[in-house]
C-alpha cells in the first residue's frame, strides 16, 4: 500500500510545486527553499537533535511554550523545528531566532524523507498535532528513532477522510512510540484508525498552556492609550475573506450607533493583506496600515494589520474579539488567546477546529457564537453597550484556560521517558 501511495506522490509533486509557484504570484516566499521541499538540508547544529514538526503558524504557536521548556530542560540538545509554510517559517524566526535550527519538512517522497534524517540525524521526531506522513513514519521507524504525536487531534472531517485511507495509515500509525490526544474522543479515533491503544494517553490541549508574555498586557494599554482609552474597539483576528465580508458588514452598522469605534482588522494570510485593505475601502471606512509606521488616527476607521505575529499584542488592546476562519467552514483558528487575554471572544458558526473549547466557552459564558453580520452587530452592540458582561465574560473565559492547563507537564513526562535513555 505504500508504494501506492508513493507513486501517487511522485505523480502529483508537479502539481505540488505548481501550487507553490501560484502562491509565490502573491507571496515570494513561497518560491524560495525549495531544495528543503526534498531533503536538501543545511542544519550543522541538528544532529543529534529533536525535531519538533508544526505544519504551520497556529501549531507552532502551541508548541512554543514546549520548546522553551526543553530547551531549559535539555541544553544540551539541539532543536530543529520544521514546518511546511512560509508563515510558519516566518513565526518560528520570530518566537525563537537562532536558538533552534530550522527547516521545511520535505515533501512525503521516499527519497527526500530519507535524505532529511540523513542530514538531520534526529535522536526524537516530534509531531505536533496529527499529521500522518506514512514514509516519514516507515523511515523513523526503520531507523529506530522514536517517534511521537503530541497534542493530537481528530476533527470530524479529517476522521471521516482518514477511515478511507485506514489501510494506509493504520501502519504507521500503529508504529508510533506513544501518542498523546487531546481528549478522550480524539484518542478514541486514532485507535480506530490503527493506532497501538497501550501507547496512546489523554494529555489536554497545549494550547491551555498558552504563556503569554508579562508585558502584554502593558503593550495592550500603551496601544489603547495612543488610539484613544474613550474609542471601542472590535478586533477581527486571522480572518479570511468571508469573515472580513460579515465583520466589515457589522461594522458598519455599528458605526451608526457607536461613531468612534475602531476595527482592527488582522488577516490570517500575509498574501491577503492587500485584499483585505481593499475590502475595508470598499465599505466606505477609512483605513489605516499598520505596516507604514504612521499612528492610527483618530479619523481611522479600520486600522489593518499588514504585518506578522503581532495579533496577541492587539487582543490585549481590544475590547472584544471575533476569531476568523469561523464564517466559512475552514473550522475556526485560536478562541484560547483572547480568552487568556480576558477578552470577549465572538465566534460564527463553524469552529470545528477548536470545538470543544469554543463549546466550553459559550457554557461558561466567555464567548457567544453568531451566524452572520446582523447577528454579530447585535452581539458586538450589547458587549459595547454594557462594559460589566464584557468583565465577566473575560474573567470567565481566563479562569476556563487556567483550569484546562497541564497539558504540557504530562507531554514533558512522556517526552523525558524517551529522552533520558538516549543521554545516559
Amino acid at each position: 500500500m505504500r508504494k501506492r501511495y508513493s507513486l501517487f506522490i511522485y505523480l502529483i509533486t508537479p502539481l505540488v510545486l505548481l501550487y507553490l509557484v501560484f502562491r509565490g504570484l502573491r507571496d515570494r516566499a513561497y518560491l524560495r527553499r525549495w531544495p528543503e521541499r526534498f531533503g536538501f538540508i543545511h542544519t550543522p547544529s541538528a544532529a543529534g537533535s529533536i525535531v519538533i514538526h508544526a505544519v504551520s503558524m497556529g501549531e507552532v504557536n502551541a508548541a512554543s511554550a514546549l520548546v522553551t521548556k526543553l530547551t531549559k530542560r535539555y541544553p544540551g540538545i539541539p532543536l530543529c523545528l520544521t514546518c511546511l509554510t512560509p508563515t510558519g517559517s516566518a513565526r518560528i524566526r520570530a518566537l525563537f531566532g537562532d536558538a533552534v535550527s530550522h527547516v521545511y519538512i520535505p515533501l512525503d517522497l521516499p527519497g527526500a524523507v530519507r535524505r532529511f534524517f540523513d542530514r538531520a540525524d534526529p535522536r526524537l521526531v516530534i509531531i505536533m498535532e496529527t499529521e500522518i506522513w506514512p514514509n516519514l513514519y516507515h523511515e523513523a521507524h526503520r531507523r529506530k528513532i522514536p517517534l511521537l504525536i503530541v497534542n493530537a487531534r481528530i476533527s470530524d472531517n479529517s476522521f471521516g477522510n482518514y477511515r478511507r485511507f485506514r489501510k494506509l495509515i493504520a501502519a504507521p500509525l500503529s508504529r508510533v512510540s506513544h501518542i498523546a490526544a487531546q481528549s478522550r474522543q480524539d484518542a478514541a479515533r486514532l485507535a480506530e484508525l490503527g493506532a497501538n491503544e497501550t501507547r496512546l494517553s489523554v494529555s489536554g490541549n497545549l494550547k491551555f498552556d498558552v504563556r503569554l508574555p508579562p508585558s502584554l498586557l502593558e503593550q495592550g494599554d500603551s496601544i489603547r492609550s495612543a488610539w484613544g482609552t474613550d474609542r471601542l474597539v472590535l478586533l477581527a483576528g486571522s480572518t479570511h475573506e468571508a469573515d472580513e465580508g460579515v465583520v466589515l458588514e457589522a461594522f458598519s452598522g455599528l458605526l451608526k450607533t457607536f461613531p468612534a469605534a475602531l476595527l482592527v482588522l488582522v488577516p490570517r494570510h500575509p498574501e491577503r493583506f492587500g485584499r483585505a485593505e481593499q475590502l475595508a475601502r470598499s465599505a466606505g471606512l477609512r483605513v489605516s496600515l499598520r505596516s507604514t509606521g504612521a499612528s492610527c488616527a483618530r479619523s481611522t476607521q479600520c486600522f489593518v494589520i499588514d504585518t506578522m505575529g503581532e495579533l496577541l499584542r492587539y487582543y490585549a488592546a481590544c475590547d472584544v474579539a471575533f476569531v476568523g476562519g469561523s464564517i466559512d467552514p475552514i473550522g475556526g483558528h485560536n478562541v484560547l488567546e483572547p480568552a487568556a487575554l480576558s477578552r470577549p471572544v465572538v465566534v460564527g458558526p463553524h469552529t470545528f477546529n477548536f470545538a470543544e473549547i469554543t463549546q466550553a466557552l459559550i457554557e461558561s459564558e466567555a464567548a457567544v457564537r453568531i451566524k452572520d453580520a446582523a447577528e454579530l452587530e447585535q452581539a458586538v452592540a450589547r458587549l459595547f453597550t454594557e462594559p460589566e458582561l464584557r468583565d465577566r465574560m473575560g474573567r470567565s473565559g481566563r479562569e476556563l484556560v487556567r483550569s484546562g492547563q497541564g497539558a504540557l507537564n504530562h507531554t514533558l513526562e512522556l517526552l523525558e521517558a524517551v529522552i533520558t535513555p538516549t543521554t545516559d
